[in-house]
């Protein structure tokens, strides 16, 4: 007998699947939203659409409007919706291998491993973890920087974060996350965590000393309302943790994979570690820990750490089309043209006081039109963006949009902004 059902059997159930989900896709947004009210764990609030289907930089909901898709997905559709390349390598893959669990690898996860130390310009002995979320690759190396505990009598037990830093939300990511309200609900946390003044490197030469194990760092604090920290102040950490002893992590979850039009943000400082992920695979679940030289691969031996999908052959071969793409269609140099015209063209509109920002990365702040209100006007009008504050609207559309369809959010903008005051 066959290992796989009857073909003509295998068609009518996936014929049956497709069914039930076109079966919703006809349903009114109402109608959905309040099925989706009645079946999902309410963590996210209500949603503010129903979205059906996605073309290029547009996506439709299920009442047939069209929108301009200027967040991407939080800066994950790297090559926007419905890629051709990036749809056809996961099928394919899918169809060839589509997980083996971490007692064995495969081609496609040995491939993007490479190609991450690669672009990473990682030294010799270098390696890679791969798991499923930025959270996850958080955790991991939160897990990896404990290990660099000193001695009994000098032990380090102290992590230094920035204020305003986002990390994730499961529990040992969120104990290096700054916002209290997201912390204090599930207190107690993994403890030992001291949050000092982000850019100020005098603060933090003050904080790292024998007893810190690592301090973790966003290149450009997105969650925080697009926050750039200077090149000066990284190279700095750089030095200051090395001569501590302590370990030095970017987090790159958000900037990294040509988001800010280079690889990665923190470029060409070297960190201890590097977390990656949203971006990575172009929509399709993936994480990524960057650990460089032989000297902090040593810190997690067999056993010390795992996961079931982490590293699964779909998602690396996902990996590997985004950044193949992204090399193959010199993207790097698209975003940073294309975002630099686009805060150009912010900085002239009324009612805007400040832009700030890199690559396709980019943040405004309002004089005193209200940010959460002008995000509904701009839905209404068929624009997605994102506020990260009662000020400030935050942008990270798919790296292949055009300065064409950004011209059309800067026509409307000075209308919404109006809406929203």
């Amino acid at each position: 007998m066959s290992e796989h059902a009857d073909p003509t059997t295998d068609s009518a159930l996936a014929g049956s699947a497709a069914a039930e989900v076109a079966g919703l896709s006809q349903l009114s947004s109402a109608a959905l939203a309040d099925r989706y009210s009645n079946s999902l764990l309410g963590v996210f609030g209500t949603p503010q659409r129903v979205l059906v289907r996605g073309s290029g930089c547009h996506v439709w909901d299920a009442d047939g409007n069209q929108y301009l898709d200027l967040l991407g997905g939080i800066a994950v559709n790297t090559l926007g919706h419905g890629h051709p390349l990036l749809a056809s390598v996961i099928s394919s893959q899918l169809a060839t291998l589509g997980h083996v669990s971490n007692f064995f690898t495969s081609p496609s996860q040995i491939a993007l491993a490479e190609k991450l130390l690669e672009i990473s310009a990682a030294p010799a002995g270098s390696k890679v973890f791969f798991a499923n979320s930025g959270t996850e690759a958080n955790e991991a190396a939160l897990k990896l920087t404990r290990r660099n505990a000193g001695t009994a009598d000098a032990p380090r037990t102290k992590v230094i974060a920035l204020e305003h830093a986002f990390h994730g939300r499961t529990l040992g990511a969120l104990s290096l996350t700054y916002k209290e309200k997201y912390r204090a609900p599930f207190a107690p946390l993994p403890g030992n965590v001291q949050w000092i003044e982000a850019g100020n490197i005098e603060a933090l030469r003050a904080a790292v000393d024998e007893t810190v194990s690592a301090v973790f760092i966003e290149p450009i604090q997105g969650e925080a309302g697009v926050r750039l920290l200077s090149a000066e102040y990284l190279a700095a950490a750089r030095q200051i943790t090395r001569e501590a002893g302590a370990l030095l992590v970017f987090d790159e979850v958000q900037t990294g994979m040509g988001r800010t039009g280079s690889f990665f943000a923190s470029a060409p400082v070297i960190p201890d570690v590097m977390t990656l992920a949203k971006g990575l695979g172009g929509g399709f679940p993936i994480g990524a820990m960057i650990v460089f030289g032989e000297e902090n691969t040593k810190w997690l031996a067999p056993g010390d750490h795992g996961t079931t999908f982490g590293g699964n052959p779909v998602a690396c071969a996902a990996g590997l089309a985004v950044i193949h793409t992204i090399e193959a269609q010199n993207l790097l140099a698209h975003v940073r043209a294309t975002g630099q015209w686009l805060r150009e063209q912010l900085a002239g509109i009324e009612g805007i006081c400040a832009v700030r920002g890199a690559g396709l990365l980019t943040a405004f702040e309002l004089v005193s039109a209200n940010a959460p209100k002008l995000v509904a006007a701009a839905l209404d009008a068929g624009f997605i963006v994102n506020a990260t504050d009662e000020q400030t609207i935050r942008l990270a559309p798919p790296l292949v949009i055009t300065t064409e369809q950004l011209g059309t959010l800067i026509a409307a903008l000075p209308q919404l902004i109006s809406a929203a005051s």
